[in-house]
């Protein structure tokens, strides 16, 4: 069996390299380049040329074969620009999990494919598994990985059953300090390798900056609302009018600031405002973007930050499990996450015909149009997704 390991330069990917190695796979590394453009990078440079440098080495290293391919532009295509697009909406996009479902388990899957791999693996920290159904059918599960602190199966949340049928995760039940362990006893050239950080293959940017390649900078007013605005508040008693977020007027605070642009600033965000005279930090808690105003309220745990529910439209509703989709009507509790790295909340889904709403059990800080909400089985099994619309 022919497979075809995405190897980044990093640790992980390098340990699911060596596993499969080691497994007795035909293993050949593929190297893909996403980005070219410095633009708001912080580091001033393209981080890739060190990482292929890094990869090659450790594909010599494992003894397997190394290819390289440049995925650039359709990067930009799908990913970039779905970006910018989602920002300029007021929206805030996760590029990783589109990178994922785009890129990894599309384009550079057929990459891999035409090259004769029979799966992709990556060095994705979650599991997989399968079952025949009732009709003789062959299902695929992602389920969390066995590291609470690294698992990753969130950032898979879009992919479908046909790109997981070829997807193959090696350290999916390993934990991080074992990986290195594992690249320090091969002497892999990546163990000492720091995780990646920033958008999937371009880095760390000053995000500003960045959008600015698109989205031109328009100066607005901060308005502060202040907690005593929501004494005589309530979400209301049913789940429609509990996942609409608070629509606030300049009125209802006060100004004390001016910013370069709404589409800039993300719900939940706290660091970009410089906006001083606060005992406590400042926090965006909406933003207007017809009329470029952002709204921010003092301290994280500002009522403005909270809400009980939230909304996806019909069309950006993703299962992974399509026997276990949901008709309008229909009402299951599960546990969601809405960003990476949050640990499992309880809530209920409800299917009605105008979407799917999500209440929880208690309310969730930095709910984020824009951002996926991902919902899982007792076990760990990831099952569905889809963006956040409000």
């Amino acid at each position: 069996m022919k497979v075809c390991i995405g190897l980044s330069g990093g640790v992980d990917s390098s340990v699911a390299a060596l596993l499969l190695k080691r497994a007795g796979y035909d293993v050949f590394a593929l190297f893909m380049q996403n980005w070219h453009d410095t633009t708001g990078t912080l580091h001033g440079d393209c981080e890739w040329e060190e990482d292929r440098f890094v990869a090659e080495m450790v594909a010599k290293k494992i003894g397997i074969p190394f290819h390289f391919v440049d995925l650039s532009d359709v990067y930009r295509q799908r990913v970039v620009d779905y970006m910018f697009s989602e920002y300029e909406k007021g929206r805030t996009p996760n590029p990783d999990v589109l990178c994922n479902r785009e890129i990894k388990f599309d384009a550079f899957l057929k990459c891999a494919m035409d090259l004769g791999a029979d799966y992709v693996a990556t060095g994705h920290y979650c599991r997989k598994d399968e079952f025949i159904d009732e009709n003789g059918k062959k299902i695929y599960r992602i389920l969390a990985g066995t590291d609470p602190n690294k698992d990753q199966s969130y950032f898979l949340c879009q992919l479908n059953q046909e790109q997981l049928s070829k997807a193959m995760f090696p350290i999916g039940d390993i934990i991080k300090p074992e990986v290195r362990r594992l690249a320090h006893e091969a002497d892999l050239p990546s163990a000492d390798k720091k995780d990646s950080q920033g958008i999937c293959f371009v880095g760390k940017v000053d995000l500003p900056v960045f959008l600015q390649q698109k989205l031109k900078a328009k100066e607005g007013e901060v308005v502060e609302i202040f907690p005593g605005f929501y004494s005589n508040r309530s979400f209301g008693d049913n789940i429609e009018s509990q996942a609409k977020p608070i629509s606030y007027k300049k009125e209802d605070g006060k100004v004390i600031g001016t910013h370069q642009g709404a589409q800039y600033y993300t719900i939940g965000q706290r660091k970009g405002l410089n906006i001083g005279g606060h005992k406590d930090p400042l926090f965006i808690i909406a933003n207007d973007i017809e009329k470029n105003i952002i709204y921010v309220g003092e301290g994280q745990n500002h009522p403005g930050l909270y809400r009980p529910a939230l909304h996806i439209l019909n069309d950006e509703i993703h299962w992974i499990r399509p026997d276990l989709k949901m008709e309008p009507g229909e009402e299951r509790d599960y546990l969601i996450r809405i960003r990476y790295r949050q640990p499992l909340q309880r809530g209920h889904l409800i299917c009605r015909e105008s979407g799917m709403y999500i209440h929880f059990n208690e309310p969730q800080r930095g709910i984020t149009p824009g951002q996926f909400a991902a919902w899982y089985a007792e076990d760990g099994e990831m099952i569905g997704s889809g963006v956040i619309n409000e």
